[in-house]
C-alpha cells in the first residue's frame, strides 16, 4: 500500500475523485423514497430500511469494514497505518423531512463513501483509521427527537428520549430495536472516551450566500444555537359579529403582536451586530378556529437561532419587554414555556483553516461562514475536533423537492473534503 507522508500535507491530486460514480450513487440513494411524496425517506420507514441495506453494500464495495452500533449508526471503517490512533471521520445522515430534497444529508454520507473508495483504488492507507458514518435520524423524528445517532455518540440519548412515543404507542426505543440497534447497550455507542482526531461533515449550505457570491465552498466557523419555546395566549371567545372591538380579549391579536415583534427584533439584531440571528414562528394553533368567533386561545412555537449564546437569552428578555404592555391592554394572559435549548457550537479552527487551504489549493473560491441549521457535527464536537464544509444549493432552497446542487458543485465539495481529510491526517496525532 502507498503510505501518505506524515511530514507534509499531501496534494489533493493524490486522491482522484470519481464524480460520475458519486453522482450515480446520489441518484440511486435518493431513489429510495415514497413515490407519492418525493423526496421522502423518514427514519425507520421501509424506504429508510431499504436504503440502509443498499448503503451497507456500497460501504463494503468500497472496502470498508461495516457495523451497526448500539444506537443504530451505520459505520464503515478503513484501518490506518497507526490503527490505535483516534480516527478521522466524515459522514452525515440519510433520513429526510417530509417532501425533502435529494442532497440534504446524503451528500455528506456519499462524499465520505467516495473518499473511501478513492483511497481503496489508489491503494493509500492513511496514518489514522478512517470512518464514514451514516448517523441515525438527524431530522426531527415521529418521536419528537432529532439527531438520535449523534446524540448517542456523546452520551446524550437518555432513557426519557428512548421512552418518547409517536402518539400511537410506539416508542423510540422500540423503533431502534426493529432497526437492529441495541438501546439497552447505548453506552457502547458513546465515543467520548475514545474520541475522534477530527470529524468533517460536507453539506449543502441550505441558504443563498454562496450562490449569491459566486463561491464554491463555505468553511464553516460555527453552528447556531437554537431555542424553541411554546407561547400560550388566553383570551375570551366571543361572537365575532356582536362583540365591540374595544371589549374583546382576542388571543390571536396578542399572538400577532409577538410574531411581529419577533420578526422586527431579529431584523434589528441582524443589522446592528455581526452575529447571525433568525426567528421563526412555524406552528400556530387557534381555538375555536371559527370564522365567526373571536379567538379565545392560541398557542404557537417560536424558534430563535443565533451563533452568539448571550444574544439567544437577550432576545427572549427583550421580546417580553416589548410585547408585555400591548398584550396586557388586550386583557389577554400569556406565558412562555421553553422547550429546547441547544447552545452554539464553534467549529475547530484547525478544520476551518484546513478547508480554506484545500479550497485554495484546488483553485476554488471560499468564504468563512456560520451554519444557520443544526447538524450532527455539533454533537460530535463533544468527542473531538469537529467542522463542516458547505457547497451552494440552487436559490438556497432546502427541505423542499426543489433542493438542488449541480454535479460540478458536488464534485468540488467532495474534492475539498478529500483534501481536507488528507491535510488533517498529516497534521494531527
Amino acid at each position: 500500500m502507498q503510505n501518505v507522508s506524515t511530514s507534509s500535507r499531501p496534494s489533493p491530486a493524490l486522491l482522484p475523485i470519481d464524480g460520475d460514480r458519486l453522482w450515480r450513487r446520489l441518484e440511486e440513494l435518493a431513489g429510495f423514497t415514497r413515490p407519492d411524496i418525493p423526496w421522502t425517506r423518514r427514519a425507520f420507514s421501509p424506504e429508510y430500511t431499504a436504503a440502509r441495506t443498499w448503503l451497507r453494500e456500497a460501504f463494503e464495495a468500497a472496502g470498508l469494514q461495516v457495523r451497526l452500533d448500539a444506537a443504530g449508526n451505520l459505520i464503515g471503517r478503513r484501518p490506518g497505518r497507526c490503527d490505535d490512533l483516534k480516527p478521522l471521520a466524515t459522514g452525515s445522515h440519510t433520513d429526510t423531512v417530509n417532501a425533502g430534497g435529494r442532497f440534504d444529508g446524503i451528500l455528506g454520507v456519499l462524499a465520505g463513501l467516495e473518499v473511501a473508495h478513492a483511497l481503496q483504488e489508489a491503494d493509500i492507507t492513511l496514518k489514522h483509521p478512517f470512518e464514514v458514518i451514516d448517523f441515525l435520524c438527524e431530522e426531527p423524528s415521529d418521536y419528537g427527537i432529532s439527531c438520535v445517532g449523534s446524540r448517542a455518540m456523546v452520551g446524550q440519548l437518555g432513557a426519557d428520549m428512548l421512552a418518547a412515543s409517536d402518539g400511537q404507542g410506539d416508542t423510540l426505543g422500540q423503533a431502534l430495536q426493529r432497526l437492529g440497534a441495541r438501546p439497552e447497550a447505548l453506552a457502547e455507542a458513546d465515543r467520548r472516551q475514545q474520541g475522534f482526531a477530527a470529524f468533517v461533515e460536507l453539506h449543502i449550505e441550505q441558504g443563498p450566500m454562496l450562490e449569491r457570491e459566486g463561491l464554491a465552498i463555505g468553511a464553516v466557523t460555527d453552528i447556531v444555537g437554537i431555542r424553541r419555546a411554546q407561547c400560550f395566549f388566553d383570551g375570551r371567545p366571543d361572537h365575532a359579529g356582536t362583540t365591540p372591538m374595544h371589549e374583546r380579549s382576542d388571543a390571536l391579536v396578542a399572538a400577532a403582536i409577538v410574531i411581529r415583534q419577533a420578526q422586527r427584533l431579529a431584523l434589528q439584531c441582524s443589522r446592528s451586530t455581526t452575529h447571525y440571528v433568525v426567528a421563526t414562528v412555524g406552528r400556530l394553533n387557534v381555538s375555536p378556529n371559527a370564522s365567526n368567533t373571536v379567538p379565545g386561545r392560541v398557542d404557537l412555537m417560536l424558534e430563535v437561532r443565533s451563533n452568539h449564546a448571550p444574544l439567544l437569552q437577550e432576545f427572549w428578555d427583550t421580546l417580553a419587554r416589548r410585547c408585555g404592555p400591548a398584550i396586557e391592554r388586550l386583557r389577554v394572559l400569556w406565558r412562555v414555556e421553553h422547550r429546547t435549548h441547544v447552545d452554539p457550537v464553534p467549529c475547530a479552527p484547525e478544520i476551518t483553516a484546513a478547508v480554506e487551504r484545500s479550497a485554495r489549493g484546488l483553485g476554488l473560491g471560499c468564504r468563512r461562514m456560520p451554519s444557520g441549521a443544526g447538524h450532527d457535527a455539533m454533537y460530535l464536537a463533544q468527542a473531538g475536533c469537529s467542522g463542516m464544509i458547505f457547497i451552494p444549493c440552487l436559490e438556497g432552497r432546502s427541505h423542499s423537492a426543489a433542493e438542488w446542487a449541480s454535479p460540478g458543485q458536488v464534485l468540488a465539495g467532495t474534492q475539498v473534503l478529500a483534501a481536507t481529510l488528507l491535510d488533517l491526517d498529516g497534521q494531527m496525532d
